[in-house]
């Protein structure tokens, strides 16, 4: 399968409580591993989404093999797919590999298909179901006889780095243009990461360009930063003595009663106590650091408001 290119100028998604990504730049070649780099929590994985077509981006745009984004999102979940991706494409324990493969494969023959496919005979249908699990799982690297159960291995029973193939393998199912997948270093051993660095760039080799989510990206990939330090110096709280979490900041502006000292009914309000409080508030005045939550959240919101659309 031929890879697509990937372009993005000024490309950002702003969530409920803050940018969840922002200026992202990016210009990667068709069958390109593309890296996206950052500590958990900087947007990461909305980048991923959004780049994929399942998260509309409110900055800047971005362009997946001709279909520009964030107005064409449908026709690039066409040629997209995802694996490895927390709350999206969850394995379920209780079913077993060769449970997971058939599932897929009738999904993928009822939505992904023509409606010619379905009125195919269905020898002829099962057949092409087996030749694209059996593509999927070899290019996957997943040998369903060497595990412990063959395909009736339960995915519980499954090592970590197995269950990641087996969700690139369900995600090639559907022969996609474009891989996206997140946390591909999560949990794993230095060998083990680079046993699955080789798998998508073994993928990225033969054609299929691979969107790839990590703490370090690996030599060669083509690097996409998140973070401190791809967000504009403007969005950046100063001082050196900021114990920021790495990510963009959320900006409050002051509001019409900011400026207002507090009075005597303030300080009735406030009790005994309070007025000092509430004095020292109000001489603060607008420039007062407004409390921050941690940019996890900011992501966590758009992703949840993304499953809900």
């Amino acid at each position: 399968m031929d890879g697509v290119g990937v372009t993005a100028d000024g490309f950002g998604l702003r969530g409920p409580r803050g940018w969840a990504f922002r200026d992202v730049a990016v210009d990667a070649e068709p069958g390109s591993l593309i890296a996206i780099e950052g500590p958990s929590g900087s947007g990461r994985t909305s980048l991923l989404l959004a780049l994929t077509g399942r998260m509309k981006a409110g900055e800047g745009t971005a362009t997946v093999g001709g279909a520009r984004l964030p107005k064409q999102l449908t026709a690039v979940r066409r040629i997209a797919a995802l694996a490895h991706v927390p709350g999206v494409t969850d394995l379920e324990p209780a079913l077993t590999v060769g449970e997971h493969l058939r599932e897929r494969a009738l999904l993928q023959r009822r939505f992904g298909g023509s409606l010619r496919d379905l009125l195919r005979p269905r020898a002829v249908r099962t057949a092409e179901a087996e030749l694209r699990i059996g593509a999927a799982l070899d290019a996957a690297g997943l040998d369903r006889e060497a595990l412990p159960k063959g395909s009736r291995t339960a995915v519980r029973d499954l090592e970590r780095v197995e269950a990641l193939r087996l969700s690139v393998a369900l995600a090639l199912v559907g022969r996609p243009r474009l891989l996206g997948v997140d946390d591909v270093d999560l949990k794993l051993t230095q060998a083990e990461q680079a046993e699955v660095w080789a798998l998508l760039g073994s993928l990225a080799e033969a054609g299929t360009t691979v969107l790839a989510v990590c703490a370090e990206a690996p030599e060669g990939a083509v690097t996409v930063t998140t973070g401190a330090d791809a967000v504009p110096s403007g969005e950046r709280p100063a001082g050196p003595g900021d114990d920021r979490r790495a990510g963009p900041r959320v900006e409050q502006r002051p509001g019409p009663q900011d400026d207002r000292r507090a009075g005597p009914e303030d300080e009735q309000r406030a009790g005994p106590h309070g007025g000092q409080e509430a004095g020292a508030a109000a001489e603060a005045g607008p420039d007062a650091a407004p409390e921050v939550r941690p940019e996890k959240e900011e992501e966590s919101d758009a992703l949840t408001e993304t499953r809900r659309a």
